[in-house]
């Protein structure tokens, strides 16, 4: 056998004993596609998290939750919230909520609170928290949930978007659903500090800077039109925040009289140069720590 047929037959070998390409792309599409979500366990838990990198829901065993009853000045968005949610549990017909308003007035307090309400009624109902910075990847979070007999409350807590942020379009996918809807057994519940999503200066940008200012604007104050509830929290009076911590002390035992308590809260607050349900817990809390009391299970 010559020296060039030796080659040729080496050279031929070679070229049998490579991967065809069109294997090659396959094998690394395959690599690079996401693994198939693992189901967990709905049944281990009332509520879950959602995370990303690996996508994947986490059961939470315990809630950071208060009694829906020590949710003072809120009454009737307080019933309003927990009358959609019961529809929503019952398998009726209910609608997306947005809570807007105050900083720290009890907005995620309450959607948590409700839950907890719905379950006590023996209802079977999953509360699945999602960030806003994973929006992008609820479309495969709402594939696994339509899939699913029971019922979620998708919680997006503490909502906004700056000028250069697009995560609202991913929000749109959960409020319409695109060409499938929305699941019928997902609810979307959302708390927000704006009505609209976004700080005032942000929407004169887009009236200042776009070719068509309406259209710009339009396009992303209508994300908020896509709640049907739509509930405001506003600010409490002095009454509200000393009745807020009054039920906080009535509610975990602690003792003090009345006239001290008021002081010490008042001056709490003007401490703070606040007033709202976030700083009658800071205070009582503190009140708790005081007193010996354990908060354990709150």
């Amino acid at each position: 056998m010559t020296k060039t047929t030796k080659a040729t037959i080496k050279q031929t070998k070679s070229l049998m004993e490579k991967p065809d390409p069109l294997e090659r792309i396959a094998a690394a599409l395959e690599r690079l596609a996401p693994a198939p979500l693992a189901v967990p366990a709905f049944d281990s838990a009332d509520a879950f998290v959602w995370h990303v990198d690996p996508e994947r829901l986490t059961a939470v065993e315990t809630v950071a939750q208060v009694s829906i009853d020590l949710l003072v000045g809120i009454d009737q968005t307080r019933d309003t919230l927990l009358e959609n949610t019961l529809r929503f549990a019952r398998g009726l017909p209910a609608n997306n909520a947005l809570l807007w308003g105050a900083r720290g007035m009890g907005k995620s307090s309450l959607v948590k609170a409700v839950h907890g309400a719905v379950l006590a009624q023996g209802h079977r109902l999953k509360i699945v928290e999602l960030q806003r910075e994973d929006l992008p990847t609820v479309g495969r979070l709402l594939a696994l949930l339509r899939k699913r007999d029971e019922r979620f409350l998708l919680f997006c807590d503490d909502l906004s978007f700056s000028h250069d942020d697009q995560h609202y379009k991913s929000l749109k996918a959960v409020l319409d659903g695109g060409i499938e809807g929305r699941p019928d057994n997902v609810v979307l519940y959302a708390t927000s500090n704006r009505r609209h999503l976004m700080p005032r200066d942000m929407i004169e940008n887009e009236r200042g800077s776009a070719i068509n200012p309406a259209e710009a604007v339009e396009e992303k104050v209508s994300l908020s039109d896509r709640f049907g509830l739509w509930l405001g929290f506003h600010g409490c009076d002095q009454a509200q925040y000393l009745a807020m911590i009054r039920g906080y002390c009535v509610e975990y035992g602690v003792e003090i009289s009345t006239d001290a308590l008021h002081a010490e809260a008042i001056e709490w607050q003007a401490t703070r140069g606040a007033r709202s349900g976030r700083v009658a817990w800071q205070y009582f809390t503190d009140l708790a720590g005081r007193k010996g009391v354990s908060l354990t299970g709150s």
